[in-house]
């Protein structure tokens, strides 16, 4: 046998046992949770009638914007945050209104080779400060990967996704911004912080 074969076989069995390791872990950890103890009692914190955290810390349940899509998509801008360290992170929600599933048009990504190589996004995004005369464009990572939600492809009728995308801010004194995604409509929102 030669050494090449036989780290993979090595490496094989390592993975194998872990696997199986990791499958008795969850098999362990499951059960039906009835071991004659009173079920109520241990669903007792969840069961208080305070405030729930949104998935998305900080987003108001009333939109600052509502932007119209094709074929019934719905993008609600739900908050839009000035960080310290100099930029802009706005989030809100991808609903699909229509009455069927729906393929993501992959316009949303905008047009740039940089941002486009990397898969379909919200990267055609952008900021227009109207006061200042200034388009933002949505900041990347140093592999030129947009600062946004990416990764989808369809969104079935009724189905909502969280999304958020990241731009440089604009001046303080500027607050408010119209938000611009190819293939809907544009809305003016307000920064805060």
């Amino acid at each position: 046998m030669s050494i090449r074969f036989t780290a993979k076989a090595r490496r094989g069995i390592v993975a194998l046992t872990l696997a199986a390791g990791l499958a008795v872990g969850v098999a362990g950890c499951g059960g039906s949770g009835d071991d004659g103890k009173n079920p109520q009692a241990s669903n007792s914190a969840s069961k208080d009638d305070g405030s729930k955290p949104s998935a998305q810390e900080g987003q108001s349940d009333t939109p600052l914007t509502e932007l119209q899509g094709s074929d019934g998509l719905l993008l609600q801008i739900t908050s839009a945050k000035r960080d310290s360290g100099g930029f802009v992170t706005v989030n809100g929600n991808l609903k699909n209104d229509g009455p069927k599933s729906l393929i993501i048009p992959s316009a949303l990504s905008g047009n740039e080779t940089e941002i486009t190589r990397n898969g379909l996004s919200l990267g055609g995004a952008t900021l227009v400060d109207s006061k200042g005369k200034k388009r933002y464009y949505v900041l990347r990572d140093t592999d030129g990967r947009p600062l946004t939600t990416t990764g989808f492809s369809t969104i079935k009728s009724g189905e909502t996704l969280a999304v958020f995308m990241q731009f440089p801010s604009p001046p303080t004194s500027t607050t408010e911004v119209t938000f611009q995604l190819p293939t809907f409509t544009s809305g003016t929102i307000t920064i805060s912080g």
